[in-house]
């Protein structure tokens, strides 16, 4: 007769997989509030100090560690058999074990002495030796699984290669788990920690990388990279970046806008009186870059509006929602993801670098716009250059945009030279910049950047300021008549 050993916080389903392994004439052992429920539902179990001769001490917190339980679930079938015999352990074939919620009670604000009851010892030792045996036990650590394990044991029994599965995302769970408690331990003295772990579930292997000779995956549950397409075709690595880059700079505006992002910079940006209006003005920004681009909108893609985006090639169209006419419409569109905004995660920012990681977070902060020059810019200009300034933040550094108060005329990107991004932008304008405003991510450190604006037409310009020559470029936006706004915030974007 088998032995399956059952001790979870999350009591969810766990009623029922107790029921189903006693109609497969499975012994139950279980013990605290688990054995209670079991009670409660009339399911006969052996009490875990009934079966270690043990009882339960020191508030719960030794009830499980016991060499009758780990050698139980540590001993080999047909090696250890004698010794298990000898020592009276009877085999465990099954464990089913959730651990006490420390993530979740760590976000609460609690006392330490309090929080660290809530850092379980004997469940992770248990799963971690289940899982070591996994060729003779099964480990169960996800309520989600139950029905599978319930199904298999149904038709017969559970596979060798599910056994296996199983004890892999066993190790992830306590992996996971011990991360959280170093994580929280090492962030009380300071905010990042000496050893950083992290980890992410739900891996999904994309068609390939930023190139087809390059392997890739994404990784995770929230936010973007939670996120599939509601038709179309898989999303590929540069898709994710893309999208990425298009929320994020989207989620700036409150009114209707759309952001048509290529290779992670925005080549259109637009508010409008609509989504439609604003989509139209986006796109007409740059319409030879819009081609094959990433666009994102901040409200509903209506029939109108799918007709008009399968007017071109659009890799990816990200909005809040889709009515039903729309994605009937985008479906002839086969290649094209359709993607629902999902909501923020504002997680930490990683990246590798060769031999680790940065790691980078964004705290609450307040930009100080301070007017500088002796003119003051015009009700318009000011719109123009928080439009550009929002654009600004999210391109990729040096860079230079150009802007009226609803749409961006000329952006230029990714410079070693500001000047030279200046004159990109000034190459690529979709309209002439007579009375434009201007934003620069860092600060002018020579006033060429502001003079070559001011030839093609810019009034206003917004920089973060904080030059040893500010002074100097302050004189050059009073000479040239330009109205000039100080943040006092650097956005580089590397």
């Amino acid at each position: 007769m088998k032995w399956a050993l059952l001790s979870v916080w999350d009591k969810t389903g766990i009623v029922e997989l107790a029921q189903a392994l006693t109609e497969k004439k499975y012994n139950i052992m279980s013990s605290g509030g688990t054995g209670k429920t079991l009670a409660q539902a009339g399911i006969k179990y052996t009490e875990v100090s009934s079966y270690t001769g043990f009882p339960e001490m020191m508030d719960g917190r030794v009830k499980t560690l016991h060499p009758k339980v780990h050698g139980g679930l540590l001993g080999r079938r047909h090696i250890d058999d004698a010794v298990m015999a000898r020592h009276g352990i009877d085999r465990i074939d099954l464990l089913v074990v959730n651990l006490y919620p420390f993530e979740a009670m760590s976000k609460q604000q609690m006392d330490l002495e309090k929080l660290i009851e809530f850092i379980d010892v004997g469940g992770p030792a248990m799963i971690r030796a289940a899982a070591k045996n996994y060729k003779d036990v099964v480990v169960v650590v996800d309520p989600a699984d139950y029905p599978m394990i319930m199904n298999m044991i149904m038709e017969g029994g559970i596979p060798a290669e599910q056994h296996l599965d199983l004890a892999k995302k066993a190790f992830a769970r306590t992996a996971a788990y011990d991360a959280a408690i170093s994580n929280y331990l090492y962030n009380l003295s300071s905010p990042f920690p000496t050893t950083f772990s992290v980890q992410y579930t739900n891996g999904r292997a994309l068609r390939y990388g930023e190139n087809p000779h390059q392997l890739a995956a994404v990784y995770g549950v929230s936010g973007l990279a939670g996120t599939e397409p509601v038709q179309g075709r898989q999303m590929s690595y540069n898709n994710y970046l893309d999208v990425n880059a298009g929320v994020a700079l989207l989620r700036e505006f409150e009114e209707s806008a759309a952001v048509f992002i290529k290779h992670n910079n925005p080549c259109g940006v637009a508010i409008g009186s609509d989504i439609f209006d604003a989509y139209i003005t986006a796109r007409e920004v740059d319409p030879v870059s819009a081609y094959g681009s990433v666009v994102s909108v901040n409200d509903e893609v209506t029939k109108k509006l799918a007709e008009e985006i399968c007017r071109t090639f659009v890799e990816v169209i990200v909005a809040p929602s889709f009515s039903r006419d729309a994605l009937e419409i985008m479906k002839k569109k086969e290649s094209m993801r359709v993607l629902v905004i999902p909501e923020e995660s504002g997680a930490d920012e990683i990246r590798t670098v060769d031999g680790g990681v940065l790691v980078q977070r964004t705290p609450a902060y307040k930009e100080h716009w301070e007017v500088i020059t002796d003119r003051d810019p015009s009700a318009e200009e000011m719109k123009a250059l928080q439009l550009a300034w929002k654009v600004c933040k999210h391109t990729k550094s040096n860079t230079i945009i150009f802007a009226d108060h609803r749409q961006t005329l000329g952006i230029g990107a990714g410079q070693m030279s500001r000047v030279d991004s200046a004159k990109i932008a000034i190459e690529k304008a979709c309209a002439p910049l007579k009375g434009s405003a201007v934003a620069s991510d860092a600060f002018l450190p020579f006033p060429d950047t502001l003079e070559v604006a001011a030839s093609a037409g810019a009034t206003a310009l917004v920089q973060p300021g904080g030059s040893i020559r500010d002074k100097e470029v302050i004189e050059a936006a009073n000479r040239l008549h330009m109205a000039m706004v100080f943040t006092g915030i650097r956005y580089f974007r590397h």
